[in-house]
């Protein structure tokens, strides 16, 4: 018989990983962020009343669009063509941003769906890689939870935090996390403070997931859906010191289940990310999100689309149990 040493394994595991982050930069060299962009005007969601929720969100949308339009102005006058294009679909009078930052590869927050008359909202929150040159496909995932849920709902794409690229020492870490994590909960009391009698779910992607680990204590949320978790810095769901309740999913052909479920600390850095957010021993209830892969949990008519969908109308998902 063999034996193994699960934690040497695990451990050697990590520090391949980390060689191979290192030895392979270009991720992190490719992102767009030498594009330039002006600092943007608009400010902090209004406080409103109620009544007047629907004129204070148009007034935002055109304050946001406004900042946009400056943003692809510079990006043709520097010659970023494929980025001038891009602001200029996201500036079209029909879509509903709620701010917009262009600079250092760009933030952006999205609505989808009548934020005023909304009773239950999703935020996503993405993992790594994801900026303004690849925001298609944060919108097209938010896109088709909106159409999942249908009637009085809203999805908010929140590109709010400066990701790490998918193969990069950064993506190892919890530091872009925790530059994240107070952007988030700003958001979030904002977000409570215009709609007060909402319920909020924050649905978190990959790396996005370690963002919402960070940001949970204080989080004002109904519940927090982690999905193609690397983990949350956190050894279980008690640790989070949330209220709300945490679900998590992973698709059968996700290759985050193969990433090494612990964190190494070394001097001067903490690689890894801890606890298995499916497992048993972390407490989270965990939902069925099909056969899919990393990218496919917001694939149209998939049962992770399906479940998480529940999951934001405050519905019991299929196949829901505790850990895997």
């Amino acid at each position: 018989m063999i034996h193994v040493n699960v934690s040497r394994l695990r451990r050697t595991l990590l520090a391949a990983s980390v060689a191979a982050a290192v030895a392979v930069p270009v991720t992190g060299a490719a992102r767009p962020a030498a594009v330039p962009a002006p600092v943007p005007a608009a400010g902090a969601l209004p406080r409103v009343a109620a009544s007047a929720a629907p004129a204070a969100l148009a007034a935002r949308y055109a304050a946001v669009r406004g900042d946009i339009v400056a943003a692809e102005r510079m990006a043709a006058g520097h010659g970023h063509r494929r980025r001038a294009a891009m602001l200029h679909a996201m500036a079209d009078p029909a879509r509903r941003l709620l701010s917009f930052d262009g600079r250092d590869g760009g933030r952006a927050v999205e609505v989808f769906g009548d934020l005023a008359a909304a009773g239950h909202l999703a935020v996503l929150v993405p993992g790594g890689d994801t900026h303004l040159d690849k925001y298609g496909l944060l919108r097209g995932g938010a896109l088709r939870l909106h159409q999942a849920l249908g009637g009085r709902s809203a999805v908010i794409a929140w590109l709010g935090y400066r990701t790490p690229g998918t193969v990069s020492l950064a993506a190892l870490t919890a530091g872009r996390a925790e530059e994240a994590a107070p952007a988030l909960r700003a958001f979030v009391r904002e977000l409570t403070a215009l709609k007060p009698a909402a319920r909020i779910t924050v649905v978190c992607h990959s790396y996005g997931s370690v963002v919402c680990g960070r940001a949970a204590p204080g989080l004002d949320v109904a519940g927090i859906v982690l999905i193609g978790s690397p983990g949350v810095t956190a050894d279980d769901v008690g640790a989070l010191r949330t209220p709300a309740t945490v679900w998590a999913g992973r698709g059968s052909r996700d290759w985050v289940a193969h990433v090494p479920h612990t964190r190494l600390r070394l001097p001067f850095v903490t690689l890894g990310f801890g606890a298995d957010p499916v497992c048993p021993d972390f407490g989270a209830r965990v939902f069925a999100a099909g056969d899919g892969g990393h990218s496919d949990y917001f694939a149209a008519g998939s049962p992770s689309l399906v479940n998480i969908a529940r999951l934001v109308s405050g519905q019991p998902p299929a196949g829901a149990r505790r850990g895997l």
